[in-house]
């Protein structure tokens, strides 16, 4: 059988991926550089990174649950294979070989980078001066079997399989799965899983992400990523800028923390038990109110991560690999909403021309 068309002629001229496809072109070229230095000079030929990161943006956007099935997919889905760059006559890669390729070159550095060329690309669009900070929770990879003491000393038979009724802790008990992950729960009410907290700041005007990063679950993580993160966006900057929280950051450390980096935090006051460390210098100005008004973009991000991207429960282990599936996904959220938002934008220009 012969075809007298191409995979360019079989996309159709509206779908959304040729947006995408064209700002992720734009992006992997700012990196090409940085891709050359992952190549030995002789050897084995590997798999391209940039086929590699197109293809594991096809699993973010369409919730595809395996590498295994991703794989799959590129060797009859003829949408996908246009996006990642193969011929319609192209050799798909065995799906051993794509995670060990994806395990050897991919990392958080090159998660960052990627990261930071998404968002130089949706710079137009990203308020400089208004933030949200948040944390939300990552379950591991792995079961509460796999939580056993530390020092052997379990008195069910060494299995792990009966804790009812226990008393365990990260101090005592840790995961033989996933070591890095910790027993933790978010809220009151809630049941304990192995986890980690993936923590974002958001911009304020559009709700795109602008730093993210992945730390072990405890009850200190929150406040402390958030400081990492506008420490540096803070970074050979004068200019104050704002950050909106919920009620979990109103402590005293780091309401003095953020004044000391030129921040100020709008977070909700907590009334509960203590007295708020916000007091009328900050509630009195209009932007206190507008900051907390805007707290829902956030949640927004974290859903699309939990429900559409890989978030919900984590299938890699160990700290240093979530932490760049997270901020891979999190450039995959933006790369997403930015062709949207590039409309909108041409359509208001060609409104005001019109007018």
């Amino acid at each position: 059988m012969f075809s007298y068309l191409t995979l360019e002629q079989r996309v159709p001229a509206d779908h959304p991926l040729r947006e995408i496809r064209a700002l992720t072109d734009g992006v992997l070229q700012s990196l090409d550089a940085e891709f050359g230095k992952l190549y030995a000079a002789t050897g084995r030929a590997s798999i391209a990174p940039e086929y590699m990161l197109r293809a594991l943006l096809l699993q973010a956007f369409y919730s595809i649950r395996s590498e295994r099935q991703l794989v799959e997919q590129l060797d009859y889905n003829l949408l996908f294979r246009w996006f990642v760059g193969l011929g319609m006559d192209d050799v798909v890669w065995n799906h051993a070989v794509f995670s060990k390729n994806r395990d050897r070159l991919l990392n958080s550095e090159v998660a960052q980078q990627f990261f930071a060329a998404v968002n130089k690309q949706a710079k137009r669009f990203m308020s400089d001066d208004h933030f949200t900070v948040d944390g939300t929770l990552i379950q591991a990879w792995a079961s509460h079997k796999s939580f056993r003491a530390k020092d052997g000393g379990d008195s069910d038979g060494g299995d792990g399989a009966n804790f009812h009724g226990k008393k365990r802790s990260n101090d005592t008990h840790e995961s033989t799965t996933d070591p890095d992950a910790r027993l933790y729960k978010k809220s009151y009410g809630k049941e304990s899983h192995l986890a980690y907290l993936g923590h974002t700041l958001v911009e304020n005007r559009n709700g795109l992400i602008a730093a993210a990063m992945v730390t072990q679950a405890d009850g200190y993580a929150e406040r402390e990523a958030a400081l990492l993160m506008l420490q540096e966006k803070q970074k050979d900057r004068r200019r104050r800028i704002t950050v909106g929280a919920d009620k979990a950051y109103d402590t005293k450390d780091f309401i003095a923390a953020t004044r000391a980096l030129n921040v100020t935090a709008h977070v909700t006051k907590n009334q509960k038990g203590r007295r708020s460390n916000l007091d009328r210098r900050t509630t009195r100005h209009p932007g206190y109110a507008i900051s907390l008004s805007r707290r829902w973009l956030i949640e927004k991000g974290f859903g699309w991560l939990k429900q559409t991207g890989p978030m919900r429960q984590v299938k890699l282990r160990g700290l240093h690999n979530v932490d760049w599936l997270f901020v891979f996904s999190c450039a995959a959220h933006n790369l997403m909403r930015l062709p949207r938002l590039i409309a909108q934008r041409a359509g208001q220009g060609l409104g005001q021309q019109c007018a």
